[in-house]
């Protein structure tokens, strides 16, 4: 029998001028056997400095320095932290911006999302559902047929050619 479980995610912000709310909580429906939690100890052992500091903390790399970012390369993309398949190369296309872009994850279970207020912007971020790596962000701005982008970090993936 499989247990079902929810994992809650906060987002500290503070509150704006005009009192919205920029805390945020959301979730992501998992099985627990599919679910990777590690200390932060044992994530710093397994990932580069610079894969803990985008995956694990959050961080971003600068534009047009990211290994895939100009990969026109056909296979698919899996999160460096954990390996699960997040994109595939024919959602892949050029937004300009420097880092890889993607209409469509992998899959509807890979892609967990959060409301991110951080910068006085308010963004949708993506993490692998898997093991809650941080990938970067998803804005509405992308091609047909979702219309989305989901502007990813280099750092958080491997890539794997068909």
């Amino acid at each position: 029998m499989k247990v079902t479980y929810i994992i809650f995610t906060l987002l500290a912000g503070i509150a704006s001028c005009d009192g919205t709310e920029v805390n945020s909580v959301s979730y992501q429906s998992m099985t627990m056997e599919d679910s990777l939690i590690k200390p932060n100890e044992e994530w710093k052992k397994i990932l580069t400095p610079e894969q803990y500091r985008v995956l694990r903390e959050n961080g971003t790399e600068r534009a047009f320095t990211g290994e895939y970012w100009n990969n026109h390369e056909q296979g698919t993309y899996y999160c460096a932290a954990c390996s699960v398949p997040l994109f595939a190369s024919e959602t892949k296309f050029d937004s300009g911006t420097g880092w890889p872009s993607f209409y469509s994850p992998y899959n509807d279970s890979c892609i967990a999302e959060t409301r991110d207020t951080s910068f006085g912007m308010i963004r949708v971020e993506v993490h692998c559902a898997k093991c809650g790596g941080h990938l970067g962000h998803v804005f509405d701005d992308g091609p047909k047929p979702t219309g989305l982008r989901y502007c990813i970090n280099s750092i958080s993936m491997k890539f794997e050619k068909k």
